[in-house]
């Protein structure tokens, strides 16, 4: 799932910010900032920073995919 095929590297980071994820995810910012206000994807703010724990994120991910009940694959 992460960059959508592509490989993405987080570099080890253990706190990213909204760009970041965005780009580890393939999505767009705006995207991702809907998702942590909605509460969908796991993060939290410093101050009015969105930030995302890189280990929540990957379990968040891990998470997604059992939950479509076939490892992620979405061919019929």
């Amino acid at each position: 799932m992460p960059g959508q095929g592509k490989t993405v590297s987080r570099k080890g980071k253990e706190v990213m910010n909204i760009r970041e994820v965005a780009d580890y995810l393939g999505v767009h910012t705006s995207t991702i900032y809907k998702y942590a206000q909605q509460r969908i994807i796991p993060a939290f703010k410093i101050g009015s920073d969105w930030r995302f724990s890189a280990k929540h994120i990957d379990r968040w991910i891990d998470e997604k995919m059992n939950a479509d009940g076939n490892g992620g694959s979405n061919a019929s």
